[in-house]
């Protein structure tokens, strides 16, 4: 039994290897902005951490959004039908493209909003600004994964990873020239970052389309690109998986934006500690996408051939995986605990060398809570992609909704008071959300695939 399920590995990694470096990609964008505005104090620091509560929830239904179309690529695939392929393509393509649209517009229009959130006066007025830029990049960004979730769904998923690291090089080079003022140009601090942020997705979209349009197995869907006929069926059935999976996302990603608020409550220091643990946690989070977005494929091919049996033992195969990969990761985390916050902050500025210390002690405290959470977080998210890959959406919305803000949210609340735990108690919040959430999507899993093979 349990060789059936790792003999499925090699298999796995392989499609999943490039998703993961892509999706990790996208927040290591954000890691480098906090490294490098890091250098400028703990006060810059809580600005990006502040600005991006936002963009994080933007992003959350903008990328949700653009999931939809793996599993729908990847069942055409599965069964062959490449021109219903070719539509799911370009409507899913136009779609995300208007999504990017509205985000840039919702986003620009909020920053106001920063000024209502109880946050430190000197961490707004620095935070705007770098909203409003960042806001510009969601254009591009969801013009990208629209590509780049039609590409998924056909198991090509190295494209998107030479993108994604290609523009991260081009962000550290923008970040340190725009930042800090050099080769010429001014310094622009913590609106430098926000201009290589914008800058580097805009490369990201251009690389994508030319490369996808001279591969073997995507050309044939480019080239067809703008001759298809748009069909009210396909934005339908490409929507009707969309919003539920947008939601979805919006909800988990909500209740992290949501810990930056409440740590934002409790002063400037804690903010920036909770953004480095935050921000870290991200990064081993994307390594679960990208099996999540495995399991969608794999299981969307199965689905599409009506292979019950192999569907479900696939979909074993990819939680096991994770489970032992976020297991190392969770270890990572306890041992490195007291070194990894070092790399946000500079301890050898004697002017800021108290905030600085205290910034990192705590935030070596909420990696422990970090450390746990990495087990029931990577199993959520690849259980959720499985269930996107059968294409089961709205009743993982009410769970996902349920566990993260009925119960992670309210925990986070009323233990995140400065009079009881504090940032350890918001961290306490999200570690029962994610949780309950990883518990009630593998029940229905479960059920849902045991349903299918009696069936039939």
């Amino acid at each position: 039994m349990f060789t059936s399920y790792t003999k499925e590995f090699r298999y796995n990694l392989r499609l999943a290897f490039p998703v993961m470096i892509g999706q990790l990609g996208h927040v290591l964008v954000g890691f480098v902005d906090n490294v490098m505005v890091g250098q400028l104090g703990a006060t810059p620091l809580a600005a990006v951490s502040l600005g991006n509560s936002l963009i994080f929830i933007a992003l959350s239904l903008g990328i949700g959004f653009s999931y939809a179309i793996t599993p729908l690529m990847a069942q055409s695939d599965g069964s062959g039908n490449v021109v219903e392929g070719q539509r799911y393509f370009r409507h899913g393509v136009m779609l995300c493209l208007l999504n990017g649209l509205i985000l840039w517009g919702i986003l620009y229009a909020s920053y106001p909003l920063l000024s209502r959130l109880s946050q430190p006066e000197e961490v707004v007025v620095l935070a705007i600004p770098y909203l409003k830029i960042v806001a510009f990049s969601m254009l591009p960004l969801m013009l990208f994964q629209g590509f780049k979730q039609a590409a998924d769904g056909l198991s090509v998923t190295k494209v998107a990873m030479a993108a994604t690291l290609l523009a991260n090089l081009l962000n550290v080079l923008f970040n340190y020239t725009l930042i800090y003022g050099k080769f010429g140009f001014p310094r622009m601090e913590i609106e430098g970052a926000a201009w290589g942020t914008a800058l580097s997705r805009i490369f990201m979209v251009i690389f994508m389309i030319y490369f996808l349009k001279n591969h073997k197995k995507c050309k044939i869907y480019m080239q067809h690109f703008t001759s298809i006929q748009v069909n009210k069926a396909y934005f339908t059935k490409i929507i009707k998986i969309g919003l539920p999976s947008a939601m979805q996302m919006f909800f988990e990603v909500g209740i992290f934006s949501a810990t930056i608020l409440l740590a934002g409550t409790l002063g400037t220091l804690s903010q920036a500690a909770n953004q480095i643990a935050l921000n870290l946690a991200s990064m081993t989070f994307m390594i679960a996408v990208g099996l999540g977005v495995t399991a969608t494929i794999r299981v969307g091919n199965q689905k599409g051939k009506q292979d019950f049996e192999a569907l479900r033992r696939i979909g074993h195969s990819v939680f096991l995986l994770v489970i032992l990969i976020e297991a190392v990761f969770a270890v990572l985390f306890l041992i490195l605990r007291n070194y990894l916050p070092l790399l946000y902050l500079d301890l050898d500025n004697s002017l800021q060398l108290a905030d600085n210390s205290l910034v990192i002690a705590e935030a070596a405290i909420l990696l422990v809570i970090a450390g746990f959470f990495q087990l029931s977080d990577g199993i959520q998210v690849v259980v959720l992609g499985a269930l996107r890959g059968l294409q089961d959406v709205r009743v993982p919305t009410y769970i996902t909704f349920v566990a993260y803000w009925l119960i992670g949210f309210p925990t986070s609340y009323f233990l995140g008071k400065a009079d009881v735990l504090g940032s350890l108690g918001i961290w306490l919040g999200l570690l029962t959300g994610l949780s309950a959430a990883a518990a009630m999507l593998y029940i229905r899993f479960h059920l849902i695939t045991k349903k299918m093979i009696v069936s039939g």
